[in-house]
């Protein structure tokens, strides 16, 4: 191993990865890091677990070992997770429909929609129409209620429009009732994966995390988003009746998980997008996933489904919400034109500002990028991409045993 030397960085990377290292590093100089933190685990093992930079930009405090950020969307994976530990478990057919498992769900003409285009963000659901305050999100069985009655843009199937917020509550309350013990998603993620695993990441954040474990996320300013976004996305943002409008700043919107005294809400679930984790964790999570599940004591054939490509809705993978062309499947996203990362077979999700996590199980590689300093690309954000672009050279020099070949 080889340990950095960089006054920004702290960690180690295996032999042959020190392009990644390099690549962190200039991120600081050349794509304006504040501080952050990458992980890789090949093959069950890690290959690049390195930090640096400050945990909060306002004070100064250093980004270290243990430091957990808010990863945003990020997050889906984590919750996708579940779902799949679910149906390797015969708990969850992601063909059969959302209501054989909820049938409060089915008013309003949701009774045809399956758990498969649920989790494809091809249902309709992308946002609620009802008011809802972090009190309801913090009452499941209220919060339920509200979820059932809301009523879809579109058949299910028809359109793709990414459920940014909701879709996190629908799959909670989906595991709730196929769980025997009926647990929150949270608590199911903790106890079935995170546990295991021994990861530091949480769903629902406990009383017990100090603040100075946690990373605060600095915003980008408006002329970074004017100049970051596309044009027709940051019109439909000041549209209060877009559909991403609809899908992120209301009801309950993406501030729900900020907390003005504790950073981030203690005890609040939002599983699309406030869990909190390190880079280790991520990466070792997806590391299970890459590696056929042993801990988590994953199906192959669940394993297979993950990895298969995703299937389309009525008029393709075109986003109405983001404007744009994503593919998702069972919870996760894969990779496409305007995403790419890994191979086919990969897995992963995204979060806004910069987060990345993902599995492949071509290479056995699990990967994990967290940061403390939100961007603003639509794709994959230029830190994430420089450190993935060094990971996949590294990758190249290494046979399908992880050995080093010329």
């Amino acid at each position: 191993m080889a340990r950095s030397t960089s006054r920004a960085t702290s960690g180690f990377v295996r032999a042959g990865f020190d392009g990644v290292r390099s690549a962190f590093v200039e991120n600081f100089a050349k794509r304006r890091e504040l501080g952050g933190a990458c992980c890789a685990y090949q093959n069950g093992q890690p290959v690049v677990d390195i930090w640096g930079g400050c945990r909060n930009g306002a004070t100064g405090d250093p980004w270290e070992w243990g430091t957990m950020a808010v990863i945003h969307s990020a997050s889906k994976g984590f919750a996708a997770m579940t779902l799949a530990i679910a149906h390797s478990r015969g708990w969850l057919d992601y063909e059969a429909r959302v209501a054989d498992y909820w049938p409060e769900f089915a008013q309003h003409g949701k009774d045809r929609v399956t758990v498969r285009q649920l989790l494809a963000h091809q249902a309709g659901l992308f946002a609620i129409d009802e008011p809802v305050d972090r009190a309801t999100v913090a009452d499941l069985d209220r919060l339920a209620v509200v979820l059932a009655r809301q009523k879809p843009a579109w058949p299910a199937g028809e359109r793709q429009a990414y459920h940014a917020l909701t879709l996190g509550f629908y799959q909670g309350e989906l595991l709730r009732r196929i769980d025997p013990q009926r647990r929150s998603l949270g608590r199911f993620f903790h106890d079935e994966i995170a546990v295991p695993l021994g990861l530091d990441a949480y769903i629902n954040i406990p009383d017990s995390i100090p603040n100075a474990h946690l990373a605060t996320l600095s915003p980008p300013g408006w002329l970074e988003m004017l100049l970051g976004f596309p044009v027709r996305l940051t019109l439909a943002t000041m549209n209060h009746r877009s559909n991403v409008y609809r899908a992120l700043a209301i009801n309950p919107g993406t501030a729900v998980y900020l907390d003005a005294d504790r950073i981030y809400a203690r005890n609040l679930e939002v599983p699309s997008g406030g869990a909190i984790a390190t880079a280790r964790a991520v990466a070792r999570a997806y590391g299970a996933f890459a590696n056929g599940g042993r801990e988590l004591n994953l199906k192959p054939g669940t394993l297979a489904l993950l990895a298969a490509p995703a299937i389309p809705s009525a008029h393709g993978f075109y986003d109405e919400c983001m404007k744009g062309e994503a593919q998702f499947s069972l919870g996760f996203m894969k990779p496409g034109k305007t995403w790419r990362f890994g191979s086919a077979s990969a897995f992963g999700a995204p979060g806004a500002g910069g987060a990345m996590g993902y599995a492949d199980p071509t290479s056995g590689l699990g990967y994990g990028y967290v940061t403390s300093r939100m961007g603003t690309s639509l794709s994959a954000d230029p830190r994430d991409a420089a450190l993935r672009r060094a990971l996949d050279a590294a990758l190249a020099w290494f046979s399908p045993g992880g050995r080093l070949v010329a």
